[in-house]
């Protein structure tokens, strides 16, 4: 697993008897902590800020400026986007991108913008329906029509905002972080029940419904890039996935043939565009096979990574928006991590957990980047790490009971 952002959260989790994992991402926007000008700022605060002139109806003025909680900008579209990224100052369409570093539109996430540079610009909200290309975003657009959103579009309009959609480039701020956080569940492979927290702490369980079958793998992931996790299960007999939309109870929105017999289940963003996609690792060759789509097909990345007995793990280690991999050796209880989905040496070598642990990955506390963490069979404890080094764990509660398979995913979007 996000980033994100998209982001982006993944996870793994290995039965003794089914090796199951999971692997989710995160990407939905909500407000954290007040940004400085010109620093990281999450894509919630993004939005929240963008959201913020909508509130106070200001007027468009290209000549005028907006003095607020924000600080001062441009009443324009160019001082809008300013405004809401948090810059030192009101920059232009044309200076923008100085700032900020061109993406496809794919791989739009909350909080990035579209820039005609010779005349236009507004800021993306959410994918509404990415398959389609719908989407919303704000603006601030001209005289008659002043700060408005989230208005909707759909990406494959001849024109938006009055503007050729051709004539647009995607833009990330460089300095923007995803922002949300993964809440815990468990697979009970008894019954086949998923049992869902929102938070991550014992306690009632928000979501509870009946999915998947005996000898499955449970998986998590935002199938439709829209900034919550659905679910899905892995069948290695027949090495077919079966994922959800949504965390709930009901039939298939994609049924894919992917891998062999034998195969563990990974999946993450791999190109970055802010939907989960599949793959797979083969113990046989220690080989990573993924796919940039959830389509049936051959691999986009083929690689070797890891070794006998380890669990294979997907994340956005270091936050810049795509995942890498990772192995988790439970013997040694050593995590080895991938900033990238490629063979190589690794980019954080980290000792956590203890032999018998499950290793699940995901953003806990929303500062955008994943970070690994486990849950004891026997003891039932959820050892939860917001950093990749040798830290004593953050959190720890009791969830879940034994036989059960921990995931973790962003089920509300927040």
């Amino acid at each position: 697993m996000s980033s994100r952002s998209r982001t982006s959260l993944r996870l793994t989790a290995i039965a003794t008897v089914a090796a199951a994992m999971a692997f989710p991402l995160l990407n939905a926007p909500t407000a954290h902590a007040a940004s400085t000008a010109g620093g990281p700022i999450t894509r919630g605060e993004v939005l929240a800020r963008a959201q913020s002139w909508v509130d106070e109806k200001v007027p468009y003025n290209q000549s005028g400026y907006k003095t607020d909680a924000n600080g001062t900008y441009r009443e324009d579209c160019s001082g809008y986007v300013s405004m809401a990224w948090h810059l030192t100052d009101s920059l232009t369409t044309w200076t923008l991108p100085n700032v900020s570093t061109k993406i496809g539109f794919s791989q739009l996430q909350g909080g990035d913008i579209l820039d005609y540079t010779d005349a236009h610009t507004f800021i993306f909200n959410k994918w509404t329906n990415k398959a389609n290309g719908d989407f919303t975003y704000y603006a601030e657009s001209n005289p008659n029509n002043p700060t408005h959103g989230p208005t909707a579009a759909n990406i494959n309009n001849a024109s938006i905002e009055g503007w050729p959609t051709s004539y647009y480039g995607a833009y990330r701020y460089n300095h923007i972080v995803n922002d949300t956080t993964a809440g815990i569940g468990m697979w009970n492979p008894s019954d086949h029940y998923f049992h869902l927290r929102n938070s991550l702490s014992a306690g009632p369980n928000d979501k509870d419904f009946v999915f998947g079958a005996t000898g499955m793998t449970p998986v998590t992931g935002d199938w439709d890039g829209i900034g919550s996790d659905g679910v899905g299960m892995y069948d290695s007999a027949n090495h077919t996935f079966y994922l959800r939309n949504s965390p709930s109870a009901g039939g298939n929105d994609y049924t894919v043939s992917f891998g062999s017999a034998g195969d563990i289940p990974v999946v993450g963003d791999w190109d970055g565009n802010g939907t989960d996609t599949i793959g797979v690792w083969r113990p046989s060759n220690h080989t990573f096979y993924l796919r940039n789509s959830n389509t049936a097909g051959p691999a986009d990345k083929t690689f070797v990574y890891g070794a006998d007995g380890m669990q294979p793990l997907a994340g956005d280690w270091d936050g810049v928006g795509a995942d890498g991999v990772g192995m988790y050796d439970d013997s040694t209880h050593t995590v080895y991590l991938r900033n990238g989905t490629s063979a190589g040496g690794n980019d954080y070598t980290i000792s956590y957990g203890t032999p018998g642990d499950i290793a699940v990955a995901g953003d806990f506390n929303g500062d955008g980047k994943d970070t690994v963490s486990v849950w004891n069979p026997t003891t039932h404890y959820f050892d939860i790490n917001n950093s990749n080094t040798n830290n004593d764990p953050s959190t720890r509660f009791v969830y879940g009971a034994t036989g059960m398979i921990p995931v973790a995913g962003d089920w509300d979007g927040q």
